[in-house]
């Protein structure tokens, strides 16, 4: 009976991770895409609208706003997670006095809850006792304080710095990680014949884990399109929507101001830009696969 029994728990093993993912992954973007053509407060009975919600939203100043903050936080990750951790690595690949102790600092802020980062990274913000306001007068540059996150002007970039500096060390480990791999021979091979430092990193290291920085591009892009709980705890999309992404206004809208289909057009939306730019990002640059 054992024997006769293993074939079946074998099958349920590979089948149920699926049917777990199309339960809670896949049925609930249908679901959105329905609640979409509606307009929903959650209690009454529904209305189909058609594509109302869709249009309402094209014509909604503050959902472009919302995009254009998420472009600027894409770009951010993108030009300040990737060589920055592609940086680090290369560093830390080395034999230096404490590599070990400074791979874990490295990547200490991704296993750190976000709630935690956004409430330390808010107080450093703070414009009467923040830290970074304290520091720039005990070094002179006291007429570069503001209130970092209550001036329109500027909370956007202080929560990009914030994004920019929680998730270097998760790309830090991958690139460190792709780094080992490379076969010690062709590194030793490129400095018999005369190749420099800057040489072996531009000819061989970078063309030999080309795959892993295009794969981690794309994993950057599509995590800085859900961002929302950092963004959210920090400033709540705030001040005038300055720092509101798509993603923060659409959980205003659905929850705050009970507006379900929208809502859920929104986060259609997101869903489609986000497949788009990542379709995209995999066409310019080329992944190969192997």
């Amino acid at each position: 009976m054992h024997l006769l029994r293993s074939p079946w728990k074998i099958g349920l093993g590979l089948v149920l991770p699926l049917i777990i993912y199309m339960v809670f992954g896949i049925i609930p973007i249908f679901i959105s895409f329905y609640y979409s053509f509606m307009a929903w407060d959650g209690f009454s009975a529904m209305n189909f609208v058609g594509i109302e919600n869709y249009v309402t939203a094209f014509q909604d100043s503050t959902f472009w706003l919302s995009l254009r903050n998420n472009i600027l936080v894409v770009l951010a990750s993108v030009l300040g997670q990737i060589p920055i951790g592609l940086g680090l690595a290369l560093l830390l690949n080395r034999k230096i006095k404490g590599a070990k102790f400074f791979r874990t600092i490295g990547f200490l802020p991704v296993v750190i809850s976000t709630v935690v980062i956004s409430i330390t990274w808010r107080m450093i913000y703070n414009s009467e006792q923040g830290l970074l306001n304290n520091l720039l007068e005990t070094t002179g540059l006291g007429f570069l304080q503001q209130n970092w996150l209550g001036d329109p002007d500027s909370a956007i970039f202080a929560i990009l710095i914030t994004i920019v500096w929680q998730f270097v060390g998760l790309y830090f480990i991958i690139f460190l990680s792709a780094l080992q791999t490379i076969p010690k021979e062709l590194l030793e091979a490129a400095e018999l014949d005369g190749a420099g430092e800057w040489h072996k990193i531009v000819h061989i290291t970078l063309p030999s884990i080309r795959n892993v920085i295009l794969v981690a591009i794309v994993l950057c892009i599509s995590g800085s399109l859900k961002t929302f709980d950092l963004i959210y705890v920090m400033t709540q999309g705030g001040p005038a929507h300055s720092t509101e992404v798509m993603a923060t206004y659409m959980y205003s809208e659905t929850f705050e101001g009970l507006s379900y289909g929208y809502g859920s057009a929104l986060s259609i939306l997101i869903l489609v830009f986000s497949l788009i730019l990542i379709l995209i990002t995999t066409k310019v640059m080329g992944v190969k696969r192997a």
